[in-house]
């Protein structure tokens, strides 16, 4: 199960228990709404409560990532699972974003919203 949350440029969704093909599909809808009427978007992704994911999830995150490649300012993951972790790491390879890990919800919410310094 999951829950949806989304103002302007950012998406936040919290995976409640194990993260169905379902949940994934409802995420993509939201996010393809977000992206054709508002541009790039920042996500939040709550992993903390997350069980598990089955196998049709990861390989479609797989093929999301690779449409939406440009799509995504900024992703913060909350979680403390060292395997999370590093797929989120492995999720850069597939995205043109900035691509963080969090335990604390506040500092990631802070990350999400915060403007890049312009170059010098």
């Amino acid at each position: 199960m999951i829950t949806t949350d989304h103002r302007l440029n950012l998406v936040a969704v919290a995976v409640f228990g194990e993260f169905t093909l379902a949940d994934y599909k409802e995420f993509e809808e939201l996010v393809n709404y977000k992206v054709q009427f508002e541009g790039p978007v920042n996500l939040l992704f709550d992993l903390r409560q997350m069980a598990g994911f089955t196998l049709d999830v990861a390989w479609e995150e797989i093929k999301f990532s690779r449409q939406h490649a440009h799509d995504f300012g900024r992703i913060a993951v909350l979680t403390q699972d060292q395997w999370l972790t590093w797929s989120a790491w492995i999720s850069q390879i597939f995205v043109d974003a900035d691509v963080l890990v969090f335990d604390d919800e506040t500092e990631a919410r802070s990350w999400l919203e915060a403007t890049e310094e312009p170059a010098q």
